[in-house]
């Protein structure tokens, strides 16, 4: 069982969305692209708890936060329908009525004769949606999740009940969110999953209540509170009937059953000794291991589970990083993961990496990675946290020919932003991901890679012959390229003899360079300019350029950094939209279409 296609409509940042997901997968992308916001999406359609909350969705759940139609128009609606594939022959009994047939490799509905639905790609499916609004008449927003064909049929829409979503199996774990009441007895908590799946209902609520009414406190004449609440007591006496009210007292709690599921907890011995604390004053990392204990454990019993976690690596070692996506994905029969860490994102083939972008409409896209024929499946594996990861995960992306550029480029706008924060930025505050190529070469291939993902690509090499010029320009939004064969020369023709010897005072000669000049500063251009071919590739240059102030950095660097700040800094909010809305964050126009279209799968 696995959920196929998943449909969103007016959903917090996303306007529109139409995505496709293989058995595995793990979504990628820039920060408030929307990763959370289609794992929510599934939560919102599918959770068997996410409804229990009042109101089930409000005005931060629409698009924009519109949620009021204008007097004439259709209702305004958030709309999430998941198609889930692959029932087993419980759930198609269960669903029966709304069976449909789900064509895997056509991606869409069997619309053939009833004979074909024996073909090995066509599998029994049901589609399910939420429809949630706001209703003017009560004030107040409501939210229902129905079964699709229900809706599209006319009469009545049937509710796709709590005990439906059982049946689909999702499970949902926001690390830092459910990790706090993993092991309490709270509606929806793991460990109530866990009963209610092994079908345990504890019958200790009445006792427990009891036991602690009886219970009473500071009732020790020497505590003096005692004789306190007996003045109270004949004060009341003086004023009203007895009926109304005598002989206060202190006891534990008024606690009622809901109260005990919240404060109920486990407590967990740390260290040698015996002395025991809440399981949530436990480090990060050892809650995370515990919730993945608790829900394989979960996964196990339930069987063919839709499982969805997010970031894996919070608080979690590299090893256990990869143990968690292994076991998740052994034990359910699809695991859906979003991540920033290189660690997780190597064990998911180039399939099962979804990279999400969206544009300022609120359209979100989907692509799948397709690697160009001068980049191998092996290298792609082999280079992956060092070449590839980082451009997956950003928005906008500079590709540097070498190591050199890759790190002298970032340093030569950090300098000048500390020098001048009004004329400059850093590319880390521009979002702007630098990634060595790895040779001018492979500037055009990686280029047509990250720019068919939706990425905006731009890129910064040395002086190149006019037909390879021309290919990476077709392949990249701008093209930075100097005149010089490499940036050590445009640097060192460009800066000061105060900056040379600055560095010199900074740096520790090799032995080679010591015994070559004896007096460094008096050949300081000669001397910087060996140590940094003998340091190529090294941060030398990056060092370097870090010590200048705005003057001794050249120009064509300086102005490479004041146009990649207008390229990427986006623009001033329209007049009559609001400003703060981080619903959608507008995308600079340069931007919108940049790298050409991102396939949808």
């Amino acid at each position: 069982m696995k959920v196929s296609r998943l449909l969103i409509q007016n959903f917090r940042g996303i306007r529109e969305a139409a995505l496709h997901f293989p058995d595995h997968v793990v979504l990628v992308g820039d920060n408030n692209v929307g990763k959370s916001t289609v794992i929510e999406a599934l939560d919102l359609v599918l959770g068997p708890d996410r409804l229990n909350r009042l109101p089930k969705i409000d005005e931060h759940d629409f698009y924009l936060g519109s949620y009021i139609s204008a007097e004439g128009e259709p209702r305004k609606e958030v709309r999430v329908e998941a198609t889930v594939t692959g029932l087993n022959e419980e759930q198609q009994a269960r669903f029966k009525d709304y069976i449909e047939w789900w064509n895997t490799t056509a991606k869409a509905f069997h619309d053939a004769p009833v004979e074909g639905v024996d073909h090995p790609h066509v599998h029994a499916g049901v589609r399910v949606t939420f429809v949630g609004f706001y209703d003017p008449e009560e004030d107040d927003f409501k939210g229902e999740t129905y079964f699709s064909r229900s809706l599209e049929e006319g009469g009545a829409p049937q509710v796709f009940y709590k005990k439906d979503k059982q049946f689909c199996g999702f499970l949902y774990l926001r690390s830092l969110r459910t990790a706090t009441r993993a092991l309490s007895l709270e509606h929806g908590s793991l460990l109530d999953i866990i009963l209610r799946i092994k079908e345990i209902r504890p019958q200790m609520w009445e006792k427990t209540i009891g036991q602690l009414s009886g219970l009473t406190v500071a009732s020790d004449p020497e505590l003096g509170i005692s004789g306190v609440l007996e003045s109270i007591d004949a004060a009341i006496k003086k004023y009203v009937p007895r009926e109304w009210g005598v002989t206060p007292h202190l006891k534990v709690s008024n606690l009622t059953r809901e109260s005990l599921r919240k404060v109920i907890t486990a407590f967990i011995a740390t260290g040698d000794g015996d002395h025991a604390a809440p399981f949530y004053r436990q480090g990060t990392g050892t809650i995370n291991m515990l919730v993945l204990a608790m829900l394989t454990q979960i996964a196990q019993d339930k069987q063919n589970v839709i499982f969805a976690m997010e970031e894996p690596e919070t608080a979690i070692p590299p090893y256990a990083q990869k143990r968690i996506v292994h076991e998740i994905r052994k034990l359910s029969s699809q695991s859906l993961f979003t991540s920033h860490s290189p660690y997780v994102l190597e064990e998911f083939d180039v399939g099962e990496v979804a990279v999400l972008t969206r544009a300022s409409d609120g359209v979100l896209k989907q692509s799948t990675i397709e690697l160009p024929s001068s980049i191998k499946h092996k290298r792609y594996r082999r280079e992956f946290r060092t070449r590839f990861c980082e451009g997956l995960l950003a928005r906008r992306i500079l590709l540097a020919e070498g190591a050199t550029e890759a790190a002298s480029m970032p340093a030569a706008a950090r300098r000048l932003a500390e020098i001048d924060p009004d004329t400059y930025s850093s590319f880390e505050a521009l979002g702007l991901c630098t990634v060595d190529t790895g040779g001018d070469g492979n500037i055009a291939d990686l280029g047509k890679l990250y720019g068919t993902l939706g990425k905006t690509v731009y890129a910064v090499c040395d002086k190149q012959e006019a037909p390879r010029q021309a290919a990476i320009e077709a392949q990249v939004t701008k093209l930075f390229m100097h005149e010089e064969a490499d940036i050590e020369k445009l640097v060192l023709k460009n800066t000061t003899q105060p900056a040379l010897e600055r560095f010199i005072d900074a740096i520790e000669l090799p032995p080679h360079l010591s015994a070559k000049y004896p007096n460094p500063k008096a050949n300081a251009l000669d001397v910087v300019s060996e140590f940094l071919g003998w340091a190529k590739g090294n941060w030398g240059l990056a060092e370097f350029l870090s010590q200048c102030n705005e003057a001794e950095i050249p120009e064509w660097i300086r102005n490479t950094c004041c146009e990649l700040r207008d390229l990427c800094q986006p623009p001033a909010p329209e007049e009559g939209k609001a400003e703060g809305d981080e619903h959608a964050p507008p995308v600079p126009a340069a931007e919108e279409n940049a790298g050409g279209a991102a396939g949808l799968v």
